[in-house]
């Protein structure tokens, strides 16, 4: 441990002049309880340090949590149980998928018309994480090679953490017989829930081509977006991801060219891309730095920035099939039935920012739906982001990729893309 400790010190005295930066205030929804996040939920930008927007400060926290060891006491929680179902104050939860749905299969546990009961994956980690991207300057700097290696080893304890409960997954294409007079195809779906299901022709012919996707399938997702949205005076699409369990090309993101590259994996872990703070931070630093912006050029200054986000904005992450989905459906989470619940916070340490996701632990009650055999001009909607807090909206809704136990052995898995976008009023 005491190596640990030393790393720790070097990154904390490599620290310089604090210097001024925009901290987001943390704006919870009314009647949401506080986040389990570290600095009581304040963003990692008020450690801003000479423009490096908190990533040192996020870096010497991560380190101090190695050397705390609840993560991998919760770990050795459960690799040390007893054979069988892991008794948990959430629930019934289960180490692996084949377990839990012998499970679900052996308590006659039965979805409505469309719907299909599954295991799903969650952490049962209360406490902050923190996650190294792959583009940080520490998996290239020989001087912190054993850095790296503690924290390689460190992402691979993610999935570690978490176990599996039994779900009951709706057709979202069914949603009037759940809310009735509430279609999936409208913005009031959007704001209930937090999901919605739109309709797209592309005229995009590779999308693994990640220039013409920008050229051809960005415009259209604006258009689409500021016709599903009465109000909304701006949409931006500001890049996106393929995911293609089966592509045999390269799959390295190329930053610098605005290609993505290609995700073989799902992610399978119940979570959300933003939350309260990075709604916000990730919106500004779009429109004032185009930090990371894969879409049209941004040309805001500070103040023009803040006045466009005094109004009401959301993020909203489109999916497309390239073809018709057979296996690994995506899956979406309603916003009502988490809305008293808190958040567990991600950090994603990057060079020049420290990124923020969220996790969830389980709910039997968690309103889950699926668009089964999703076509390839459907689009499923999910929102990240609302800046609305008067609890009068769904603030985001939860995500995950599953196993569709119903599906021939034979069934293509998923391929699609996701874009990523805000949404001014």
């Amino acid at each position: 441990m005491d190596g640990l400790k030393d790393m720790e010190n070097s990154v904390a005295t490599g620290m310089k002049t604090v210097s001024s930066a925009y901290v987001p205030p943390l704006q919870l929804t009314v009647g949401q309880p506080a986040p389990i996040a570290a600095n009581g939920g304040l963003s990692y930008m008020s450690f801003d340090q000479d423009g490096d927007a908190g990533t040192a400060a996020a870096m010497e926290a991560a380190l101090r949590q190695i050397r705390e060891g609840e993560e991998q006491a919760v770990i050795d929680m459960i690799e040390n149980a007893p054979p069988g179902p892991i008794e948990t104050k959430w629930g019934v939860g289960f180490r692996s998928y084949d377990e839990c749905l012998d499970y679900i299969r052996a308590n006659n546990i039965e979805a409505p018309e469309g719907g299909v009961a599954l295991p799903l994956p969650y952490t049962v980690l209360e406490q902050p994480s923190y996650s190294i991207v792959s583009s940080n300057a520490i998996w290239r700097d020989p001087a912190r090679a054993d850095m790296a290696k503690m924290f390689r080893r460190e992402g691979q304890n993610i999935s570690r953490g978490c176990l599996y409960f039994p779900q009951i997954l709706r057709d979202a294409r069914r949603m009037a017989e759940y809310y009735p007079g509430l279609s999936p195809n409208s913005p009031e779906c959007m704001d209930k829930l937090g999901v919605s299901l739109a309709h797209i022709e592309s005229k995009c012919q590779n999308f693994y081509d990640a220039a013409e996707v920008e050229r051809v399938f960005y415009p259209e997702i604006e258009k689409l977006l500021l016709d599903f949205f009465p109000g909304a005076t701006d949409a931006f699409v500001y890049n996106h991801g393929l995911f293609d369990k089966d592509y045999t090309g390269p799959v390295k993101e190329d930053q610098d060219n605005k290609d993505p590259g290609v995700n073989t994996y799902y992610a399978d872990i119940v979570h959300n891309d933003l939350n309260d703070n990075s709604g916000r931070v990730r919106c500004r630093e779009l429109l004032t730095k185009n930090l990371r912006n894969f879409g049209r050029q941004q040309h805001y200054t500070e103040a023009e920035a803040d006045a466009k986000m005094a109004r009401r904005f959301m993020s909203i992450n489109l999916a497309k099939p390239m073809e018709t989905v057979g296996q690994n459906p995506f899956v979406l989470c309603a916003w009502p039935s988490f809305a008293d619940q808190p958040y567990i916070t991600n950090y994603r340490i990057y060079d020049d920012r420290v990124g923020e996701t969220t996790r969830f632990t389980y709910r039997p009650d968690h309103e889950w739906y699926w668009f089964p055999q999703q076509t390839s001009s459907e689009v499923s909607m999910l929102k990240c982001y609302d800046s609305e807090t008067d609890g009068s909206v769904s603030r985001w809704s939860f995500h995950s990729a599953c196993i569709d136990p119903t599906a021939p052995e034979d069934a293509p898995c998923r391929k699609n893309v996701v874009v990523r976008s805000y949404i001014f009023f």
